[in-house]
């Protein structure tokens, strides 16, 4: 059984990234991967959204934050909308035009007023992963894994991406960080007392 994991290093995950952006241009999917890998988001929260849930019709620009009430967890999360989100969100917008707030944000093209299937969010993470070359252990629920691995490579507390993921325990955490042997040796090479 294979285990999902993040996309550890940099140059992969640009180019991963850029597939949507640059390769197969597709604003839904370029934006399903940037709000993957930018709000730790599950994928079945994601595909849940709805445009009033980004978008302030009566204000008619995006909003600073994102609330969800997380399926799994029943926990409500509020997350701010970054610049890359922002953007994304603009260009997709500039596309869609929803006239409707209670649309879905990813709605799906065969199932009218449905959203998008986990499984054509699979495949669209799976392209993306393939074109990078990532072709093992790279799923939907990378997008949220990576988010975690590299805001704890940039310092950021597990104990503060344990409270963003809502995982109930400081070990769940850590699991999702898959630190191996490499980022263990560099903090020993790094530390010269």
């Amino acid at each position: 059984m294979s285990t999902t994991e993040p996309i550890k290093n940099r140059q992969d995950l640009m180019k991963f990234k850029s597939y949507y952006e640059d390769v197969c241009p597709n604003n839904r999917n370029a934006l399903l991967i940037t709000l993957g890998l930018n709000t730790a988001l599950r994928i079945g929260d994601i595909l849940a959204l709805r445009w009033r849930d980004v978008y302030d019709f009566d204000k008619q620009e995006v909003r600073g934050h994102i609330r969800v009430s997380e399926h799994k967890t029943g926990k409500t999360n509020i997350i701010a909308v970054n610049a890359i989100v922002r953007e994304r969100l603009d260009l997709f917008l500039l596309e869609k035009k929803p006239a409707h707030g209670g649309d879905y944000l990813f709605q799906s093209r065969k199932n009218t007023g449905q959203p998008l299937s986990r499984y054509q969010a699979f495949r669209i993470t799976r392209a993306a992963a393939a074109y990078a070359g990532l072709e093992e252990h790279v799923s939907c629920h990378s997008l949220r894994k990576t988010f975690g691995y590299h805001a704890w490579r940039q310092g950021v507390p597990p104990v503060m991406l344990m409270k963003i993921f809502n995982h109930s325990s400081y070990q769940i955490t850590v699991r999702y960080l898959c630190i191996e042997q490499d980022e263990k040796d560099e903090v020993f090479q790094n530390i010269v007392l």
